[in-house]
């Protein structure tokens, strides 16, 4: 990790940029494939799944016989912590919901806002050298409360926890499908894969950008994604090895993740520097682990404010505050994805089992994104009710401003009714 000390604040926004990849032919590429997913489906599929993955395809959903055998393969200890997790979540995300409450905005005019499922959802769950089953229950779980009465789950992994899981809490249209072909596969649909409304998931260069080109064409996604991060502010008070703990949690997603340790303390930067390389050598994803911190910095700054202030510019996807008075400074956080306080919260409790969500924007969206939670699968219909005494008390407003903008059809929608009324009197 580079050291930098008491950097101007002018020297931010390059200090704190994140690790840049060249996709200048990556769009064409990803489209490439979407179009032939949509106009060829199943087909593209299993050419894909070929090229790419070096499988030939032939049932594209998981049977049920599938999710059978995982479950009597999986140890008894990981199911039990797939159990307590998806316990955690689901207590965290149920208490999300909104009662519809109805407003009288003045006599005779109600409104009210309801809640409404979005009916079919995707979630992908890449393959790669982790199984993610942890993101099903963060996906899954959420869709399920809010009552999306299709979830759709495609994922090249076929690992015994990615099955439990799938199962554990519901979902029972998986399909073995992985990269750009399952985000087409879902966004349009195909023989087999029903499409979907919105989709869910991480994923690697080429997932990310066929979420953002499939958005184009009017498909939701759940935000802008990039490679995993983390920011821990440390004083003093730190525990130095817990510190390197953290960094080495999110360095050894990719090689393209980024740690960063802001801190106050010269001593921090030894101690976190000790530890780290201390524990990096015992890692089995060393390597991966070691090209990270070569994207991530260590810098000391002069005092708590001004490391506030620039954890904030980077609006970091998680935010770990390792420092005395964190609850006091967890108020002046105003751009992250989710914070972690006290030395004895590490960012890899709310990855599994505390409860919150662990999709979360990156690559400086904090500023204006928030992590998936229940609302994420629902979408806010506004209602509104009006009598005649209470279009009589508000005709007159609506007819002004329709006049006074020169639409002059939506001041009559109401001159007429207002003129029924007086008839009937």
């Amino acid at each position: 990790m580079q050291t930098i000390r008491f950097p101007d604040k002018t020297t931010w926004n390059t200090l704190l940029q994140r690790p840049v990849m060249d996709t200048s032919t990556l769009e064409q590429k990803v489209n490439n494939i979407l179009q032939d997913v949509r106009c060829n489906g199943d087909e593209a599929i299993r050419k894909y799944a070929a090229e790419f993955d070096k499988v030939m395809l032939t049932d594209l959903q998981v049977p049920a016989a599938a999710f059978a055998e995982a479950e009597a393969t999986l140890e008894p200890a990981l199911k039990a912590a797939i159990q307590q997790a998806a316990k955690n979540i689901e207590t965290f995300h149920r208490a999300q919901q909104e009662k519809v409450q109805m407003i009288e905005t003045m006599p005779g005019v109600q409104c009210w806002r309801k809640p409404v499922a979005i009916q079919k959802v995707g979630l992908y769950i890449p393959g790669g050298s982790a199984p993610l089953f942890s993101t099903i229950l963060m996906l899954g779980i959420p869709a399920m409360i809010a009552g999306c009465k299709e979830i759709v789950l495609c994922t090249p992994s076929l690992h015994p926890a990615i099955l439990y899981t799938a199962q554990l809490i519901g979902i029972e249209k998986v399909f073995t499908i992985g990269g750009v072909q399952a985000i087409a596969a879902m966004a349009f649909g195909t023989e087999t894969v029903p499409q979907v409304y919105k989709i869910f998931g991480p994923g690697n260069q080429y997932v990310t950008c066929a979420k953002q080109l499939v958005n184009k064409s009017g498909v939701a996604i759940d935000m802008p994604a990039g490679p995993s991060e983390v920011a821990v502010l440390a004083d003093d008070t730190c525990v130095p090895d817990f510190v390197a703990a953290d960094l080495l949690s999110q360095a050894e997603h990719g090689p393209d993740s980024q740690v960063v340790l802001v801190t106050t303390s010269e001593k921090v930067i030894t101690d976190v520097e000790n530890a780290l390389n201390a524990q990096l050598d015992k890692l089995p994803r060393k390597g991966i682990a070691t090209a990270a911190l070569e994207n991530s910095k260590m810098i000391l700054v002069k005092d708590m404010q001004t490391a506030i202030d620039m954890l904030n510019a980077y609006a970091p996807e998680h935010l770990i505050l390792a420092c005395k008075g964190a609850e006091n400074l967890a108020d002046k956080v105003t751009d992250a994805g989710s914070v972690f306080m006290g030395n004895y919260t590490p960012e890899s409790a709310g990855d599994y089992a505390s409860g919150t969500n662990h999709t979360l924007p990156t690559n400086g969206y904090a500023r204006a994104y928030s992590g998936v939670s229940l609302d994420s699968f629902v979408k806010k219909i506004t209602f509104q009710q009006i009598t005649p005494q209470g279009l009589q008390n508000i005709g007159a407003t609506i007819e002004a401003m329709a006049a006074a903008e020169g639409l002059e059809a939506h001041k009559n929608a109401v001159t007429v009714r207002l003129q029924a009324i007086s008839a009937n009197k």
